[in-house]
Parts: structure tokens; C-alpha cells; sequence
């Protein structure tokens, strides 16, 4: 029997590394090996969950949500057949308040007490508590909150105590095949860990988030899991387990992680004050390069995404980019697909620059492309209209780059845009939806909000709409 000691646990890392380990970035170029000894084979990761698991929390959330109650009898067709629905839309039920709760996992990454999880396990909470390893529990405080990477920050207060936290290791530097472990509290069964290795690097088409680049684990991840810690084998974060890919709600050995660079970024704009994180914007569209563009192209393969429209003046536009152009890698970073090209750009930070490779020409060159945010421009001037015409109830905004890439929308589309449409109002009987986009009225073209309202006015009692919705975009008439 293997007894534990000092000594054993301080040189376990070290065996590992001259074993068939590589733990950390100074020695990413150290040759990997599987293990060549029974001795290396039943070295255990205890030490290196002593190590973790202190940091990684368990959260709770509470909220209050509307609830109808009524009885059974009135949706009976008998009982309807005598008294129809005198008895209100609910169907004669009250309503009652009702609590809901859930839980998930979280990381501290702060001696200070910041705490990274996922977006959709604190979405919507009235209350989030955060509780420890060694069982103390706090009330937690909503720090930053990014729908669009499914990240959050929480803060918790230990009075100047110092907590534990986990350090960040560069997602970048991982590779197929390493190990990891998965720490979290699925079920609510209390913290566990389970072991696994990377299965694969850059998924997208996943659809939890608008950042589809994840890491892929066959580590068993649960619901419950949501938020915690991907740790690698020097005891560093490399991602927040986030999904999983089930038939069934349990494990079928498909993980999906946020790499550890997006934490990162989201991370930074929490401790700088932001309310929301601020990405670096391309001013461009572009599409994944296929065997038939390539041909056309003259390039030897399909790789990159290839520039297919730009805004006057962005930051693609400065850079002396073109339509046509293929954006072959960022920074030394390839990319293959826009999303990836949308995750390299947010991981950078504002302010900066970056070297972007790009095929022109049938020969590859680089240019400087500086980091900038979209800009806000027209401003939104959000207004509820009002009124006798069809759009009453409906919240619109002028759509400007800023507001498209927050609704995760084309950057480069212009209009006025459908925030919200209010319940029973005419926007919502005309079935006018969040995210159409408003074109014309009439023979009005719309390209603001002031645009929009004007002409509702003057379109007396019947109204040709034309919008875009879903890419596509329609003509109907509404009225006389």
C-alpha cells in the first residue's frame, strides 16, 4: 500500500512531468510518452485534487416566478358548454408566487473572491449563494454577466480572509489526448471529480453560445457540472465545463468546455469595472473557404474564411483588407471557420493590435489590423410606439454595429429593429416579432427610428411593410 507523504506528494508532479506528462508552459515543447512502468501506471491524482478542489464552489440559485392555479373543472367541455370563459383567461385559477431553485458549479479564480460560472446557471436568479468546499456559504453578488460566451462573474466577501483561487493556464497549449479532470457537483450529490482526456479541440455547432469554439472531453460531465473546473494536469484551469451531449440528461462520455482564453477575457473586463465585456470588431463578413472557392482562389486546399463584404471604413477597411481576401490566421492562430475567426478576435483586448494572414492574389501577406470595438453609430434612440397603426406595442432601436453584434446579429445591416413587442398589443396581434427588421413603409425607405415613426403617421389606414426576418424579406399589406 502507497502511504502518502510530504515528501511523495511534493515530488508527484515531477514524476509525472519525467514520466509521460507535460504540466506546464515552459515545458509545452517536452516530449509526451505513455506511461513505460506498473509504478507510473498507479500514480494517483489525490495530491492534485487536495490541490483544486478547494476552489471550485457549488452555487445555489432562488427565484420567485407567477404560477396559475385552477382546478380541472373548468377546462371541462361539459362545464364550458354552460358557462364558456366568464371566468377569465385563467380559467376561473389564481395566481400564486412560486419558488424556483437550481443549482451549478463555479471556480474561483481571485484570492479576492471572483468566482467564473456559466451564464445559464445563474440566468434569472433572485438570490445566488455560493457554498465552499469546507462548507461555509456566502451570499454572492452578480459581478458581469455575458450571455453570448455563457460566462458570468460572481463576487463573495470573506472579510480579508484570502481564498482559495485557481490559476489559468492558456487553452492554446492544450492538445488531443492530454488528461484532465472535471471537477463540479452534479446532481447535488456533493463536489466530484472524474478524470478523462481531451477528445478534441475547436468544436463549434454546438449552440449553447454565440462563441462556438469549445474544448471536447470524454471526462463524465453531469448536469450540475455546469460551471466548474477543467483542469489539467499542473493543477491550472483550462476551461468551465459548460455542456454536455446526451439522449438522455446523464454522461455519454461528450464534454463541452469554454476554453480558458474566453475566460480570460471575460475575467479581465469584470476586475476593469466593465457591465459588459467589450470585443474587438472586424468590420467584415465573412464564410468558410470550400474545395470550390479554393480552386477558384489558387490555393493548394481549402483553408480560412474569405472576406464576402465590408464596412467603409472599419477596422478590415484600415488594415488594406479587401473583398475577396482569405483570412488564413490571427496571430499565428489558424482559422478555419468564422466562428473561429470570432473567437480568436474575442480573446484580444481593445486597444491592442493584431497580425492577420491573408491570400491574395494566389500569394499570402500579412497586415496590421488594430482592435477596436464596434462602433455605436447612429446612436439606438430606443422608442415604444404608440398609436393607432400596426408596430403599437413594439420597442424599436436604430440597428447599428455596436447593437448587432450584441444581439448577435450582421454587423453590417442598417434599419430599425424590433427589440420587444409587448403581449396582447396590435405589434404582437400582427405577429410583428423581436428581431424583425423594419425596411419600408409604404413607399417610405426606413433607416431610423425617426424615419419609422414619421412614416406611421403619415400612412393613413393602410400600411405596405417591408421587413427582413430570419435573412429573408417580406412585403405585406395590413388595413384597407
Amino acid at each position: 500500500m502507497i502511504k502518502f507523504t510530504p515528501v511523495f506528494v511534493s515530488t508527484l508532479i515531477a514524476g509525472l512531468v519525467s514520466g509521460f506528462f507535460v504540466v506546464s508552459a515552459p515545458m509545452a515543447l517536452a516530449k509526451k510518452k505513455v506511461p513505460a512502468s506498473q509504478m507510473q501506471i498507479q500514480l494517483s491524482f489525490a495530491p492534485l485534487v487536495k490541490q483544486a478542489a478547494p476552489a471550485v464552489v457549488n452555487i445555489y440559485t432562488r427565484r420567485v416566478v407567477q404560477q396559475v392555479v385552477r382546478s380541472p373543472l373548468f377546462d371541462d367541455p361539459f362545464f364550458r358548454r354552460f358557462f364558456g370563459n366568464q371566468f377569465g383567461g385563467n380559467g376561473g385559477g389564481r395566481t400564486r408566487r412560486k419558488q424556483q431553485n437550481s443549482l451549478g458549479s463555479g471556480v474561483l479564480l481571485t484570492p479576492g473572491g471572483l468566482i467564473v460560472t456559466n451564464h445559464h446557471v445563474i440566468a434569472g436568479a433572485d438570490e445566488i449563494t455560493v457554498a465552499l468546499s469546507d462548507r461555509r456559504e456566502f451570499e454572492a453578488e452578480l459581478v458581469l454577466d455575458d450571455e453570448s460566451t455563457d460566462l458570468a462573474v460572481l463576487r463573495i466577501k470573506a472579510d480579508g480572509e484570502a481564498l482559495p483561487y485557481l490559476q489559468l493556464r492558456d487553452s492554446d497549449t492544450l492538445e488531443v489526448g492530454d488528461l484532465v479532470l472535471a471537477i463540479g457537483n452534479p446532481f447535488n450529490v456533493g463536489q466530484t471529480v472524474t478524470s478523462g482526456i481531451v477528445s478534441a479541440l475547436a468544436r463549434t455547432g454546438i449552440g449553447v453560445s454565440d462563441f462556438q469554439f469549445f474544448i471536447q472531453t470524454d471526462a463524465a460531465i453531469n448536469p450540475g457540472n455546469s460551471g466548474g473546473a477543467l483542469i489539467t494536469m499542473d493543477g491550472r484551469l483550462v476551461g468551465i465545463n459548460t455542456a454536455i451531449y446526451s439522449k438522455t440528461g446523464g454522461s455519454h462520455g461528450i464534454g463541452f468546455a469554454v476554453p480558458s482564453a474566453m475566460v480570460q477575457a471575460v475575467l479581465s473586463s469584470a476586475k476593469s469595472g466593465q457591465s459588459h465585456v467589450q470585443r474587438p470588431w472586424l468590420g467584415a463578413v465573412t464564410q468558410t473557404v470550400t474545395s470550390d472557392l479554393a480552386a477558384s482562389l489558387n490555393m493548394d486546399r481549402p483553408r480560412g474564411v474569405m472576406v464576402r463584404a465590408m464596412y467603409h471604413g472599419g477596422p478590415a477597411d484600415r488594415a488594406g483588407m479587401a473583398v475577396g481576401d482569405v483570412i488564413l490566421a490571427l496571430d499565428g492562430h489558424d482559422v478555419a471557420s468564422p466562428k473561429a475567426l470570432n473567437f480568436r478576435l474575442g480573446t484580444r483586448r481593445i486597444g491592442k493590435s493584431a497580425k492577420v494572414k491573408i491570400w491574395r492574389n494566389g500569394k499570402s501577406r500579412r497586415v496590421k489590423l488594430a482592435l477596436v470595438s464596434a462602433p455605436e453609430t447612429p446612436a439606438r434612440d430606443i422608442t415604444i410606439l404608440k398609436g393607432r397603426q400596426p408596430l403599437s406595442g413594439a420597442t424599436v432601436a436604430n440597428l447599428s454595429p455596436a447593437l448587432g453584434e450584441e444581439l448577435g446579429l450582421d454587423t453590417l445591416a442598417s434599419g430599425v429593429i424590433i427589440l420587444k413587442v409587448e403581449r396582447g398589443s396590435p405589434a404582437r396581434r400582427f405577429r410583428f416579432r423581436k428581431g424583425d427588421l423594419i425596411l419600408q413603409i409604404n413607399d417610405d425607405k426606413i433607416k431610423l427610428v425617426e424615419n419609422l415613426v414619421a412614416a406611421l403617421k403619415s400612412a393613413g389606414e393602410t400600411w405596405h411593410v417591408t421587413m427582413q426576418r430570419g435573412g429573408k424579406t417580406r412585403t405585406f399589406r395590413i388595413g384597407q
